[in-house]
């Protein structure tokens, strides 16, 4: 599999940040993902094979696999860990955004702009000082919340019920429980 990364002027990339970026889009992440729907092909339906993707399986998929790797002793470097908690926190911030800005609502008290409706305008420098990524990184963000209502909280809602259908699974199953053998069923 090959990932292309929005470069957006940079020529110098972190290693403690990319890590996670990794997981995410690579293995165990996307690639493994879509590679299992190529290897199910035959057993699935038209729909799954070309238009099944839905945000909330496969992108919450993909921020499982970011988590599940740190818990697999995999981020050993604190600045890995670092890199996939500093993602996380940007993923948190956006939902925030997607939805003020989607429902009109307003800014709450204690923040600059109280009261004020959510606006792009207004979101970028809330996304910016609350994530520290890059600001033409961050606007290309809000651009994309604009354009996707929803997008942005498909990732964690689907972490979230990956979460739960593993912890699910751990209690039905007890002692009999295998980590790979319910990846590979509910992948």
């Amino acid at each position: 599999g090959r990932t292309w990364y929005p470069t957006m002027g940079q020529t110098r990339f972190p290693l403690w940040k990319e890590v996670s970026t990794c997981y995410h889009e690579a293995v165990p992440g996307h690639h493994l993902q879509v590679a299992q729907v190529q290897y199910l092909a035959e057993k699935l339906s038209r729909f799954q094979r070309l238009f099944g993707f839905v945000s909330g399986h496969g992108e919450g998929w993909a921020l499982y696999a970011e988590r599940l790797m740190g818990e697999l002793g995999y981020l050993e470097d604190p600045g890995f860990e670092m890199g996939m908690l500093a993602a996380q926190a940007m993923r948190a911030v956006r939902v925030v955004v997607d939805i003020g800005m989607h429902l009109e609502l307003p800014i709450i008290e204690g923040e600059p702009h109280a009261g004020e409706i959510w606006n792009a305008e207004l979101a970028l420098p809330f996304v910016v000082g609350r994530s520290r990524f890059p600001e033409v990184f961050m606007r290309s963000e809000v651009d994309r919340y604009l354009g996707w209502p929803g997008q942005a909280i498909s990732y964690k809602v689907g972490e979230q019920v990956w979460l739960e259908s593993r912890a699910d699974a751990k209690q039905r199953k007890g002692a009999d429980f295998d980590l790979k053998e319910f990846h590979t069923y509910a992948l």
